[in-house]
This record gives structure tokens, C-alpha cells and sequence, in this order.
């Protein structure tokens, strides 16, 4: 492979890493930690500004809301309000039966974690409410059995 050519495609491949999605690795007070389900995201109009997941680890789940490093250095005014684990009766229930691990986030805060919940053995998504000073947006990862 030529030179230019390895520069052109390590390049690319920063780009798409370094991208404003989050790269997050470890749960507050466990470690590393496994990604269940899809993410959801925070935005409007084809934009997206925050990532929703949904994670495993320590034996416990987990849920996690990061805004993206591009909306947070353009100075946005949001707030990630609330990040928990909704538990559901099944993947086609239409509403979660318990909300658990909830945390609450600051002005400007660019990531939050839920506690750490015991619904390894429950269908279970992550849900967050993030405010862009205009609307509060609430996002919902998919339901994992």
C-alpha cells in the first residue's frame, strides 16, 4: 500500500472515530462494561446532539446518556435531565412496569450514568430526558429481554 494512501485511509478511519459519538468504556465504580441493544439518539431534523445506551457489566445493568463533544463545544445550552432503566414485561409491552437506577444530570453536563440496577434477568431499556433549553427530548433505547 502507498504511503498517501495509508494516510488517506487512517485519516478517514479517525474521522469516523473522533466523530462526536460516545466512546464510552467503563460504568462509574465497575469497570468495562458490554453494550445491549441499539443506541438511540438525541436530536431533531436529521441533527444529532447525545447518544442513549444501554449497557451490561458487574453484574448489573446500566444506562448512559453522552452528548456528542461538537454539540457540547459549540456552547449549546442543554441539560441531560434524567437517565434510568426502565424494566418491561416483554418486548411488546407498551409501557415499563418499574423505573429504576435513576440519576438526574447538570447544565452542560456532557455524560451521565444510572446507577447500577439488578435487571440482568428483566426486559430492560434505557430511557433519558435531555433538555436543549427550547424542548425536552425523551429518547428510549430498544427493549432487551
Amino acid at each position: 500500500m502507498k504511503r498517501s494512501t495509508f494516510v488517506a485511509v487512517t485519516a478517514l478511519l479517525l474521522g469516523v472515530v473522533t466523530s462526536g459519538q460516545a466512546q464510552a468504556e467503563s460504568a462509574p465504580g465497575c469497570g468495562p462494561v458490554t453494550q445491549i441493544g441499539k443506541t438511540a439518539y438525541v436530536g431533531d431534523n436529521g441533527q444529532k446532539w447525545a447518544s442513549v445506551k444501554q449497557f451490561k457489566g458487574c453484574g448489573k445493568n446500566w444506562a448512559y446518556i453522552y452528548t456528542w463533544t461538537d454539540t457540547h463545544n459549540a456552547g449549546a445550552p442543554y441539560t441531560p435531565e434524567l437517565i434510568l432503566v426502565e424494566q418491561w414485561n416483554s418486548p411488546d409491552a407498551r409501557e415499563p412496569y418499574g423505573r429504576v437506577g435513576l440519576r438526574k444530570g447538570g447544565y452542560r453536563q456532557k455524560e451521565l450514568w444510572s446507577s447500577g440496577t439488578s435487571t440482568l434477568d428483566d426486559c430492560t431499556s434505557a430511557y433519558a430526558e435531555w433538555n436543549s433549553g427550547a424542548m425536552t427530548y425523551r429518547v428510549r433505547t430498544d427493549i432487551r429481554c
